[in-house]
């Protein structure tokens, strides 16, 4: 395939992407995915690849291991990509939660290590909040944002706080909050008419104010990063746009712990852009079936690039 880099964004995944042996088969055949991972390993101290080729499963899902084994996964299938197309430099980057960390490093905005020990901190606070708070996330289906919304203000209260945590594409919302809010709010939606309210087995609200609790201690480890301009611009999850500047990647993944990720906006914001091949980069094909579903403007392209068979496909393309 002839990736033509203006017209081309990388998208990379979130939580939900994860899978027991996850990289495995990308390090066996590129030995330049294999020195990645083995990095990574020493610089977290344990063998996080060994647990993403082998698991246990409830070990690779626990999101202190999840957040790095797809951050690592994400960037050593990106060096692939690099090694495979020199000549290639994408027109924009995304990524959903967790993976925007991934696309400022790639953008240069942060080195790997920093990156991968961010991720990992990310993780264990994000655990730690739900241990103090412990709150609920569900999938709902078939509502409209105006609609839940409404439905998420109704099922709060002064203490008990349920908001829209993911909008990932028209008729797929994530909200999160403190359980009973949830529990009122699915009632809600499904009274509304949504088409399905699904509760999500987590213990943690990510992108709730359930965060509050360790907002602090992210916000100082975020601030202690060394973070510069991206090269590649970025689109943030906070507000849909570009992170132009340090300033504004800080800005956005501080905000984004307790703010709703704005996937479908983003998605929109690169197509507006011109912006008409998508190549999701790391574990799975959630973004890509996503993309499908925020528009169906004609010519757009999606793909995954996760392991040495994509590759190949990649390369058989016209």
């Amino acid at each position: 395939m002839n990736l033509v880099s203006a017209s081309t964004a990388l998208l990379f995944p979130g939580q939900g992407s994860q899978s027991v042996g996850m990289g495995k088969e990308l390090a066996n055949q590129y030995p330049v995915a294999k020195t990645l991972f083995d990095e990574a390993d020493t610089i977290l101290g344990f063998q996080l690849s060994k647990l993403m080729w082998d698991g246990p499963e409830p070990d690779l899902n626990d999101t202190i291991n999840t957040q790095p084994a797809l951050y690592v996964h994400s960037v050593a299938a990106l060096k692939v990509l690099q090694q495979r197309y020199p000549d290639f430099r994408a027109g924009a980057l995304a990524g959903h939660s967790l993976g925007e960390l991934t696309a400022l490093t790639i953008s240069g905005a942060l080195a790997f290590r920093q990156g991968l020990e961010l991720v990992r901190l990310r993780g264990e606070l994000m655990k730690k909040a739900g241990e103090r708070s412990p709150g609920g996330m569900a999938a709902i289906l078939g509502l409209e944002i105006p609609e839940l919304e409404k439905v998420c203000s109704e099922a709060s209260n002064s203490t008990e706080v349920v908001q829209i945590a993911n909008d990932n594409c028209p008729g797929q919302v994530v909200i999160s909050g403190d359980r009973r809010a949830t529990e009122r709010a699915i009632a809600g939606a499904k009274a509304q008419g949504a088409k399905r309210a699904i509760p999500l087995a987590v213990s943690i609200a990510a992108h709730s104010t359930l965060m509050a609790s360790i907002q602090a201690e992210w916000d100082g480890a975020v601030e202690s990063a060394m973070l510069a301009d991206p090269e590649i611009p970025v689109v943030g999850n906070v507000h849909a746009d570009y992170l132009k500047t340090a300033a504004d990647a800080r800005s956005d993944i501080k905000s984004q712990m307790q703010s709703r990720v704005k996937w479908t906006e983003s998605v929109q914001k690169l197509i507006k852009l011109g912006f008409r091949t998508f190549l999701e980069v790391g574990n799975g094909a959630v973004l890509i079936g996503l993309l499908k579903r925020i528009s169906s403007t004609e010519g757009i392209i999606g793909f995954t690039l996760g392991n040495s068979e994509d590759f190949i496909k990649l390369a058989e393309l016209p």
